[in-house]
C-alpha cells in the first residue's frame, strides 16, 4: 500500500509539473510590477504567479510553525501545571489519610 502512495505522489507531482510547464509556455508575456514606491524589471507572467505562488507557501508554512511553537509552549506549561495540581492533590490525600 505504502509503494502505491509513493507512486501516486510521483505522478501527481509530474502532472503538476507538467501544468506549470504548460502555464509558464502559454503566459510568456513580460510585465512589471508597480508598487507605490517602486516597479520591478519586466519578467512573464507565470514567472510572477509562481513567485506569488512560492512566497505565499512560504508564508503559511512560517505561520503553521509559529503556531505549532506557541501549541507546544502552551502544552508544555499546561503539563507542568497538571503536574504541580496532581503533586498537591497527594500532598492533601495524605494529610487526610494521617487525621484519619
Amino acid at each position: 500500500m505504502a509503494g502505491l502512495q509513493k507512486v501516486l505522489i510521483i505522478l501527481f507531482v509530474l502532472f503538476l509539473v507538467l501544468v506549470a510547464l504548460v502555464f509558464s509556455l502559454n503566459n510568456q508575456m513580460a510585465v512589471s510590477l508597480n508598487f507605490l514606491v517602486f516597479e520591478t524589471q519586466p519578467h512573464g507572467v507565470a514567472i510572477w504567479i509562481v513567485l506569488s505562488f512560492v512566497l505565499g507557501a512560504l508564508v503559511g508554512v512560517l505561520i503553521t510553525m509559529l503556531a505549532t511553537f506557541r501549541t507546544s509552549v502552551s502544552r508544555r506549561h499546561l503539563q507542568k501545571q497538571l503536574a504541580r495540581t496532581e503533586q498537591a492533590l497527594e500532598k492533601s490525600r495524605a494529610e487526610n489519610d494521617r487525621t484519619l
